[in-house]
């Protein structure tokens, strides 16, 4: 009879209907993927097969299939808001229940955890060295952002780049006190960093002993450490000796710190023309600092940034990708659980092999066209009365055949 046929389109056009308003109602959801109603014939069968001649019994719901299209990434300056341009999802975990996402909305909770909206943790690969950035890839976990302060580092090399006067005054004559300005050519100081953090002046004393030949001295704090380093230059005005990193001999700063010993690089020193000048000096301690934000780079490492101009490494974000993502059963809260049918979870982070790349400070919008939706909403709403009407022809026909006398 038509009016089961008839029906079938009915119920048909309007899962349609119920698929396009899905997807406009969420064209603003953050990492949504429209979704498609995909139909199917219907043929009655018998244990012969289908006839030649058999007609159709109407039309079923075969699928509704995600598209997993790009969306549009827009910027929201928040670092803790990712987005993903290319293949991945991230992986969210709730009490060992593991779910993935396209929607980056991520914050902090009371103890640091990086959530979504939900309240699941975003998994990351942990920390191995932070200074180094290394990771272990081995497994993943929830990353959980540093609140303490970054713990200071004791200068151990210096580095100097200067030019000394090379029409100085020879001194030799006199017993060097770094008290006495008189008793030294040229001087210049830099900030030195103990074990505990605390800051200490180290001043580099030079003086001309005849020529080319020259010695460097060291004090920290006013206090002269070790004894004289001699210097000697070639007649191009470079050094000649000596040729290795320099120590004076430790320091002992009073306040519970390791003793201070620093080596220093004295291969930039030149004796030219007839200025003292100095053009870097450098050293790698710093002291500890406090948080001041945190950043995200595009292959998904944390770092966590602090006022002593360091940063340190907290995680790196892993994604997931699978064989079949339209296999992928949604979860609702914009997320996903796997399934047979979409293949295991395979895991790395952005940017490396099919991973696509990653985004601070950006969503991904839903990939829904409304244009497109409005355009399939009036298709469906035609086939609805299309099928109506074939229900109201069957019926006139039957009644006419009723009515034959």
């Amino acid at each position: 009879m038509p009016f089961r046929t008839a029906l079938s389109g009915l119920n048909a056009a309007s899962a349609d209907l119920r698929v396009t308003g899905n997807n406009i109602a969420n064209s603003g959801t953050s990492g949504f993927k429209e979704s498609r109603a995909e139909f199917a014939d219907v043929f009655a069968m018998s244990s012969t097969g289908i006839s030649r001649t058999a007609i159709g019994s109407g039309v079923k719901l075969a699928a509704v299939t995600q598209q997993f299209e790009q969306g549009n990434i827009d910027f929201t300056g928040n670092s803790l808001d990712l987005a993903l341009s290319g293949q991945g999802f991230f992986v969210l975990d709730d009490g060992g229940s593991r779910s993935y996402t396209r929607d980056g909305s991520f914050q902090v909770d009371r103890n640091g955890y990086v959530v979504n909206n939900g309240g699941k943790r975003i998994q990351a690969y942990p920390v191995l060295d932070q200074m180094e950035g290394t990771f272990n890839t081995g497994s993943i976990g929830d990353l959980q952002l540093s609140t303490t302060e970054a713990p200071p580092r004791a200068s151990t090399r210096v580095g100097a780049q200067l030019n000394l006067n090379g029409t100085a005054q020879d001194l030799s004559g006199t017993t060097f006190d770094l008290s006495d300005p008189n008793t030294y050519s040229y001087s210049t100081s830099l900030s030195v960093f103990d074990s505990l953090g605390q800051s200490h002046t180290s001043t580099l004393y030079f003086r001309n002993v005849g020529g080319l030949e020259w010695e460097a001295h060291m004090g920290i704090d006013g206090q002269q450490v070790g004894g004289a380093v001699p210097l000697e230059f070639g007649s191009d005005g470079s050094l000649v000796s000596p040729t290795g990193t320099v120590d004076f001999g430790p320091y002992t700063a009073g306040n519970g710190s390791a003793p201070l010993e620093l080596d220093f690089d004295f291969s930039r020193i030149t004796q030219l023309g007839s200025t003292n000048s100095v053009t870097a000096l450098e050293q790698d301690g710093y002291a500890s600092g406090r948080l001041t934000g945190i950043d995200i780079d595009d292959s998904g490492i944390v770092f966590a940034r602090f006022t002593n101009g360091q940063a340190l490494s907290l995680g790196q974000v892993a994604v997931a990708n699978f064989a079949n993502p339209q296999g992928l059963q949604q979860a609702g809260d914009n997320s996903w659980v796997e399934t047979f049918a979409a293949g295991d979870a395979v895991f790395g982070v952005a940017g490396e092999g099919d991973f696509g790349s990653m985004q601070s400070g950006g969503l991904e919008s839903s990939n829904v066209d409304i244009a497109e939706q409005l355009v399939n909403m009036i298709t469906a709403q035609r086939n609805f009365q299309a099928n109506a009407q074939v229900i109201s022809t069957a019926d006139t026909i039957t009644q006419t055949i009723i009515n034959i006398r």
